[in-house]
C-alpha cells in the first residue's frame, strides 16, 4: 500500500512500477509440493526533490524501505525529510543508551497482575524504564527498540533479570515475579546457567520466577529454542508464551513447548465488550488452556466490563491499567499490593507501558 506517498499524478507512474516489482518479489513459488513465499519492503526516493546525487538518493531511499518494513501495514514508503531528522536523534539516543548501564539511569517498575479467583495480587511483571540524565523519562516506544537492533539486548536483558530477581527477594510477600526475555537471549546457550546463578545470587526460590517468552522468538530455531526452554524448566521457573494471538499461535508450538501459562495479548481486550471475534478467541484460548493444564493470563484489562467478562470466560488472571499503572515497587501502595483494591487509573494509552521484549 502507498499512503505515505503524495507523489504528482505525472509520477504516478513509479508507484505502478514499485507496486509492480513488488508483487513479483512476493510471488509465491511452487516447490514439490509446497507453497514458499517471502514478504517484501521497498522505499521510493525521487529526483530532483529528494536528492542530488545517486549516492543521495539510495540513502533516502533505504531510510523510506526501513520505515515501510516499519509501518503496519505499508508496504511501499516514500521518503520524507522528517526521516533524515529521526535517524540522527535514533543514533544520539542510541549512544547514550550505551551508557545508560554503566550509569545506573535503568530502573524497573512493576505492573500487579490479579487472580481473578481471590481477587489478590498473584505476581507483577518487571517493565524496564530509562531514566536520562538530560531527558529525563524515556518513553520505552523510543528505547526499547533500540537494544533489540544494536546488540546491546544481551547486557541489557541480564540487568534487568538480576535486579528484578534482587527487588523481588525484599517484597514483604512471596509474589510471582515475570521477566521478559529477548529473542537474542534465546540464543545464548548458556541462558539458563546465567538464570540459575541469579537464583542463588539473590536467594529467589525459582518458583517466583516466570519467564516470559513471544512464540515469534521460537520460529527461527526451533529446536535450539526447545533446548533452552527445557534447561530453564528443569530449574523449577515457569515459561509463559507472550502476546499469544498476535503471531502464529500454533496448536504446534503449545504442543511442543512446556508452557506453564500462555499470556492472552493486550489488542483482545481493547474491544472485548463489542468484539464478538475477540470473545471467541479468548473463549477458545481459555479452554484449550485448560484442556492442556496450562493457566491464562489477560493483559490490557481498562475496564470493569472487560474485567467481568474476562473472569466470565475463565481466565486465572488479568493485568492491565485498571489495577494501577506501573510504578516502582515502593511506589506501589502496601494495601495494593495485597488486594485488588490497588488505586485504579484511568485508562491510558498502552504505549505508555512497553516492556523489554518483541523478539
Amino acid at each position: 500500500r502507498t499512503e505515505h506517498c503524495r507523489l504528482p499524478l505525472a509520477e504516478a507512474g513509479v508507484r505502478e512500477f514499485a507496486a509492480r516489482l513488488l508483487a513479483c518479489v512476493t510471488s509465491p513459488i511452487i516447490q514439490s509440493d509446497r507453497s514458499l513465499s517471502v514478504g517484501g519492503s521497498l522505499g521510493i526516493s525521487l529526483f530532483p526533490q529528494d536528492a542530488g546525487t545517486a549516492d543521495d538518493m539510495i540513502a533516502a531511499a533505504d531510510l523510506a524501505m526501513y520505515r515501510a518494513k516499519h509501518t503496519h501495514g505499508d508496504n511501499i514508503c516514500c521518503y520524507d525529510p522528517s526521516m533524515d531528522e529521526q535517524r540522527r536523534a535514533r543514533r544520539a539516543l542510541a549512544v547514550d543508551l550505551r551508557d545508560a548501564l554503566e550509569h545506573e539511569e535503568f530502573v524497573l517498575y512493576y505492573q500487579p497482575q490479579l487472580d481473578t479467583r481471590t481477587g489478590d495480587v498473584s505476581g507483577f511483571e518487571a517493565l524496564l524504564r530509562w531514566r536520562h540524565p538530560r531527558r529525563g523519562m524515556v518513553s520505552p516506544v523510543e528505547f526499547i527498540p533500540i537494544p533489540e537492533e544494536t546488540g546491546l539486548i544481551l547486557p541489557v536483558g541480564e540487568w534487568v533479570l538480576k535486579r528484578a530477581c534482587a527487588e523481588a527477594v525484599a517484597w514483604e510477600h512471596p509474589y510471582r515475579l515475570a521477566v521478559n526475555i529477548a529473542a537474542a537471549q534465546l540464543t545464548q546457550t548458556n541462558l539458563a546457567q546465567t538464570v540459575h546463578e541469579t537464583l542463588l545470587q539473590t536467594g529467589l526460590a525459582p518458583d517466583r520466577l516466570e519467564l516470559e517468552i513471544t512464540e515469534a522468538s521460537l520460529i527461527e530455531d526451533m529446536q535450539g529454542r526447545l533446548n533452552v526452554i527445557r534447561k530453564l524448566k528443569a530449574l523449577g521457573v515457569g515459561i509463559v508464551m507472550d502476546d499469544y494471538g498476535t503471531g502464529y499461535s500454533s496448536l504446534a508450538t503449545l504442543q511442543q513447548f512446556p508452557f506453564d501459562k500462555i499470556k492472552i495479548d493486550r489488542s483482545f481486550a481493547g474491544d472485548l465488550s463489542t468484539n464478538k471475534v475477540s470473545q471467541a478467541i479468548i473463549k477458545a484460548s481459555v479452554l484449550l488452556a485448560r484442556s492442556i493444564g496450562v493457566s491464562v493470563l489477560a493483559e490490557g484489562v481498562e475496564s470493569e466490563e472487560h474485567y467481568d467478562l474476562l473472569m466470565k470466560e475463565g481466565c486465572s488472571e488479568v493485568q492491565g491499567f485498571l489495577f494501577g499503572r506501573p510504578a516502582p515497587y515502593s511506589k506501589l501502595s502496601s494495601r495494593g499490593r495485597k488486594h485488588a483494591g490497588i488505586p485504579r487509573a484511568a485508562p491510558t494509552s498502552p504505549a505508555n507501558v512497553v516492556s523489554l521484549k518483541r523478539g
